[in-house]
């Protein structure tokens, strides 16, 4: 495995696995050096994981726990509110992230390529890395174990009041974009001399890695053409549109549902449709499989 900076995801997450959650956790035993830490009152799956954690929680014992942290009553009626706090996780959880180098946050409706492969060690000496261009990209977001950042919450303007909003707000995405990319719209010569006298913003990789397909930007050449079919294959990530290309990660979110789907790409989601969407025997889940808009398959099935 080799010695590298270590890195620590938390994810909390109540009420249930989704369908493909299996082969998501095929591809994170396959990124073995980085570690994965679920708070969770979901079955916890009957495999094991060598750097896949699973805590239990009751979602009242988790709002109690966030509440009791940040000095604040914490009661939403959806974990989906559990995003606008992802400000705060390094906060909450120092304990879990204590000895590790790199903190993040992320989502489960993404397959994971090699990480390290794209934040090698020469990355991973930023202070935030972001897979997006220009702005904090809530599916994966690393950050420097630093006070710094672990308090970074702290200067989100009446963070306590959104927090607190039963809504989902967006605040991981849209509040932390504005503090470590302030002047996103500025050149990128004139955003490092800001970042001069700005420690959130001095030292920060924002950097497209293409991993959100139909969002409306373009792909990797330029086109709006995004590829439809991806293929997984013992820790490696391609698709069909960019040859052996591999890339760090997929986020499906606009397959599974038409919440963020722009019309240019139909009214509906592809998986809204769809009665199954994890077709891929138990013995090739280790081995390889491919991603499209009839779900997960097996590689031989989407060839064909």
């Amino acid at each position: 495995m080799g010695s590298y900076k270590s890195i620590a995801i938390i994810i909390p997450y109540f009420g249930k696995w989704p369908e493909w959650f299996e082969l998501y956790l095929e591809t994170c035993k396959f990124n073995e050096s980085i570690n994965w830490f679920f708070l969770t009152d979901c079955e916890i799956p009957n495999a094991t994981y060598s750097n896949v954690s699973f805590i239990e929680f009751t979602f009242a014992k988790y709002k109690a726990l966030v509440s009791s942290k940040l000095g604040i009553n914490f009661n939403p009626d959806s974990p989906y509110k559990l995003c606008d706090i992802r400000p705060a996780l390094g906060y909450i959880h120092q304990d879990i992230i204590e000895g590790f180098d790199y903190y993040g946050f992320g989502d489960i409706d993404v397959v994971y390529g090699n990480i390290r492969k794209f934040y090698t060690d020469d990355i991973l000496t930023y202070n935030c890395i972001s897979s997006h261009r220009n702005r904090i990209s809530g599916h994966l977001c690393l950050f420097k174990n630093t006070l710094l950042n672990k308090e970074v919450f702290f200067k989100i303007e009446n963070w306590q009041s959104l927090f607190l909003d039963k809504n989902h707000l967006g605040i991981d995405e849209s509040k932390l974009t504005k503090i470590y990319l302030r002047h996103k719209k500025y050149p990128e010569w004139l955003r490092k001399i800001y970042g001069f006298h700005d420690p959130y913003q001095r030292s920060c990789y924002f950097k497209e890695q293409y991993s959100t397909i139909l969002f409306p930007h373009p792909w990797v050449d330029g086109t709006m053409e995004h590829p439809q079919l991806w293929y997984w294959r013992k820790g490696k990530l391609t698709n069909n549109k960019d040859g052996n290309r591999e890339f760090m990660y997929l986020h499906f979110m606009n397959w599974k549902s038409s919440l963020w789907l722009r019309k240019m790409w139909g009214d509906k989601a592809a998986w809204e449709s769809l009665d199954k969407l994890n077709y891929v025997p138990k013995e090739n889940v280790s081995i390889g499989w491919a991603i499209g808009r009839d779900g997960f398959h097996s590689l031989d099935e989407a060839d064909s």
